[in-house]
């Protein structure tokens, strides 16, 4: 529902910032230090105890002097010996490359306890792509072993390094990923592991063009204990100096937030923001190669949902989901379990804001499995009509909120905070998800930040540094769903 012109801004002031941002988190994949949390300590694989593996520097992208190639045989392992200052909580974060197209799993042991059984290290596309992978686990004060062994005949992936970082979440089911693992829809519902109905609550980025400043490892944190968030909406734009003018920065740069939220136990919807064209088949090309891409190296991850059209405009339905079901199998060949996530005519409106509704989607499904459909409205633009619009449609179809606004429709102006309360209410008793607009510190009232926040590198915690409507949303996103297991 937001058209073009209220969200095309000049990088203007936050260039350079935004520029050393990007070389940071999407330069050359030698350096991963900078993805990771603050007091993130490096343990190169290279100098690690090796079985039956081989250090190497024949293949370019690693850190240090060089990485470990794991022989061809289950038992095969690098061990590296990390030191704490404390016990505690810590992120052990392995940076991997796999060449083939077949996972190579590993257990993951700290102090000789299996901490991870068969962790997926799936295909990163070559040798020299390199990807990451997180668990966490409780070291004890002072050394601590932490090993990853393979687990079957085709041994290990070609691992560079163990990123360790204190303060992580706490293992034993406390995140959100933790306790509700991999999603499924399950009829009209996102439903956990335990095939129970969930609510996901969290927010969404906002363009990574202009504000991946925004996009840090202090805001993340931020997101994850202080306001409690499930869920992080990652939006790359595609047109508007998006992922067109330089398709490898920005997938680099959603492969790096993708692993950020991983490692924070929140669940990540991969955003293809396409906007303007408002015809989804626009792009189609090349969302096909991005989420092939996408669902290649995240495969092994349980906490990904993947939303494929942000706001189809100006289009019939019956071309927004031709543009699905050519989508859904390319990703279906590489990632068969993560929900996918269909947008809806007039910029996800369920066509209402081009004078339709629902039925023509009730009536002519996608036609594919474990999707959901979207549904977009602020506050202070959208009253009843859209209100009952979602709500009978939450009846019929699987629907994911997966962005709103307490504002207008072009993201600024007022809130509406009365009619944003029935929307969250309605949302709450039907179980539907959502992610809000936005996290960052854009000028509109929109943006959950105040002016200046991100190029600051915060504060990033309590109501401080936030507008109304960010202080409105905290507290909304802080009381999560009871997220049933039994």
């Amino acid at each position: 529902m937001r058209r073009a012109q209220f969200w095309l801004r000049s990088l203007g002031g936050v260039g350079t910032a935004v520029t050393a941002l990007l070389l940071g988190l999407t330069g050359a994949p030698s350096a991963p230090a900078a993805e990771a949390p603050a007091a993130a300590v490096i343990h190169e694989a290279e100098n690690a105890v090796v079985s039956q593996g081989a250090v190497e520097s024949n293949h370019a992208g690693f850190t240090g002097s060089g990485f470990v190639n794991y022989n061809n045989l289950s038992g095969s392992y690098v061990e590296w010996t990390v030191d704490a200052a404390q016990a505690g909580t810590t992120s052990l974060t392995i940076r991997f490359a796999n060449g083939t197209a077949t996972s190579r799993p590993m257990d993951i042991t700290v102090n000789g306890a299996v901490v991870a059984t068969a962790r997926a290290f799936p295909g990163t596309g070559a040798w020299t792509s390199w990807s990451t992978t997180t668990v966490n686990a409780t070291l004890k004060a002072g050394a601590n072993t932490v090993r990853a062994t393979a687990t079957t005949a085709n041994g290990g992936p070609n691992v560079d390094s163990l990123t360790t970082a204190a303060g992580g979440p706490a293992p034993g089911g406390r995140t959100p990923v933790e306790i509700n693992g991999q999603l499924k829809v399950c009829g009209t519902k996102l439903c956990n592991q335990y095939g129970k109905p969930i609510q996901l609550r969290g927010m969404s980025t906002h363009g990574l063009q202009w504000y991946s400043q925004c996009v840090t490892s202090g805001s993340l944190d931020a997101l994850a204990t202080d306001w409690n968030a499930d869920v992080l909406r990652i939006s790359m734009y595609i047109q508007e100096g998006g992922y067109e003018t330089n398709p490898r920065k920005f997938t680099d740069l959603v492969h790096s937030i993708i692993e950020q939220a991983t490692a924070r136990g929140m669940y990540a919807i991969v955003d293809w923001h396409m906007l303007s064209p408002g015809d989804p088949n626009h792009n189609l090309s090349r969302a096909k190669t991005f989420f092939t891409e996408i669902a290649q190296r995240h495969v092994g991850k349980n906490n990904l949902l993947y939303e494929i059209a942000n706001e189809p405009s100006g289009v019939s339905w019956s071309k927004i989901k031709s543009y699905a079901e050519q989508l859904i199998p390319v990703i279906r060949q590489h990632d068969p379990d993560t929900p996918v996530l269909v947008g809806t005519r007039a910029w996800s409106s369920l066509g209402v804001s081009e004078d339709s509704d629902e039925t023509e989607i009730v009536n002519n499904p996608v036609k594919a499995s474990n999707i959901m459909y979207t549904f977009h409205f602020y506050a202070a633009s959208h009253g009843t009509e859209y209100l009952n619009t979602l709500s009978r449609a939450a009846d019929k179809l699987p629907m994911f909120v997966t962005e709103f606004g307490t504002q207008t429709a072009s993201g600024d102006g007022g809130n509406n905070f009365t009619r944003s309360q029935q929307y969250i209410d309605l949302m709450a008793s039907k179980k539907i998800s959502w992610s809000n607009w936005n996290y960052s510190d854009d000028e509109r009232s929109g943006a959950v930040f105040k002016g200046g926040t991100c190029d600051n590198n915060g504060p990033w915690t309590g109501t401080g540094p936030l507008k109304p409507a960010g202080v409105w949303v905290r507290d909304r996103t802080r009381t999560p769903d009871d997220f049933p297991t039994g």
